[in-house]
């Protein structure tokens, strides 16, 4: 059994069928997941995408710096929000950001965020790292290596890696388990190439799953994982 994991969540999958925004009945079912696992003693760390708010350049008359921006300030609107429904399920919480976000959260540090986690607290990683032209793929593995995760838990609206989009392609053949080096070698969209490269240099470990899945993550967890496994060894 894994002691701790960093859950990365897809902003559009939280949105559900509304495709932006929230969905209370889907965010409150990972909720209660999430209790259940931390129940259990499992550590847990948490990365949101931003995509039910904001996708990138949504005009040409934005700069890519300042559309970065306001992905990084979308994911501290979804950390607030999917914390929060964490603790009504019963969990406490804390928020960190690597830049200063007045009373909302809590500066990014290491040793704080571990501590936080030893003493049962689920942990929000929210604002990116920080800086522009990097996504919520590298801030998911760059603070997995940090904190010392076991595994990183993708939690997506696919099922799994494929080897072509099954959205576009209904042929496309999904991998059981495929080893970080073959997802970078034919660029397979697991996760973007900085955050694989990461993922192989640090020997960090990924599962992909459909977070649409009934009790998908407390699935994964428990070794019934019905998605793909990413190996690093």
């Amino acid at each position: 059994m894994m002691k701790r994991v960093l859950l990365k969540l897809s902003g559009e999958a939280l949105a559900g069928d509304k495709k932006t925004g929230f969905d209370e009945a889907t965010v409150t079912e990972v909720a209660k997941q999430v209790k259940t696992i931390t129940d259990k003693g499992i550590q847990v760390g948490v990365v949101i995408g931003g995509g039910n708010f904001w996708r990138g350049r949504t005009s040409e008359n934005i700069d890519r710096t300042k559309a970065d921006q306001i992905g990084m300030l979308a994911t501290v609107m979804n950390c607030l929000y999917v914390s929060e429904i964490f603790r009504t399920a019963g969990m406490s919480t804390e928020i960190f950001t690597p830049f200063t976000c007045g009373a909302f959260t809590d500066l990014f540090s290491k040793d704080k965020a571990v501590r936080n986690l030893e003493e049962g607290k689920v942990v929000f990683f929210a604002g990116g790292i920080g800086h522009p032209y990097f996504s919520t793929d590298t801030t998911t593995v760059l603070r997995a290596v940090e904190i010392e995760a076991d595994a990183i838990l993708l939690a997506k609206a696919v099922d799994g890696v494929y080897d072509s989009d099954p959205k576009i392609n209904p042929e496309a053949v999904r991998f059981d388990e495929i080893h970080i080096q073959d997802v970078i070698d034919n660029k397979l969209a697991v996760v973007d190439l900085t955050a694989s490269i990461m993922c192989m240099e640090n020997k960090m470990p990924m599962l992909v799953f459909s977070l649409n899945e009934t009790d998908s993550i407390i699935n994964t967890i428990e070794g019934k994982l019905n998605g793909t496994k990413v190996t690093v060894s």
